[in-house]
């Protein structure tokens, strides 16, 4: 089965959140996202000022760098970055609902 075979025809309907407390910005959503969902990145100032310093120091240890979602209207629910995740940072959630 390909990976596409997995996913909801209709994107935009579950949205992936990320646990910014787990994630360790290794980069296995953006490998297996074939949407192009995610990206990693430094965090800028405002965004490591907002963590707890103990996140802050494991963003730190790991370049500065975390994953975002980027274009969560382009999700079609597969799941792959969610079973990617060693971290176990990423959800997926209804559109519309609190997260």
């Amino acid at each position: 089965m390909e990976p596409t075979d997995r996913c909801d025809d209709g994107p935009g309907r579950t949205l992936p959140t990320i646990d910014r407390n787990r994630c360790e910005a290794k980069s296995d959503c953006v490998r297996v996202c074939p949407y192009s969902v995610f990206e990693v990145r430094k965090l800028a100032a405002e965004e490591r000022a907002a963590l707890s310093w103990f996140t802050r120091l494991r963003v730190a240890v790991h370049g500065g760098k975390q994953a975002f979602v980027v274009a969560p209207g382009e999700c079609h629910a597969c799941g792959l970055c969610v079973s990617a995740c060693p971290e176990h940072a990423i959800r997926l959630v209804a559109a519309g609902s609190a997260s």
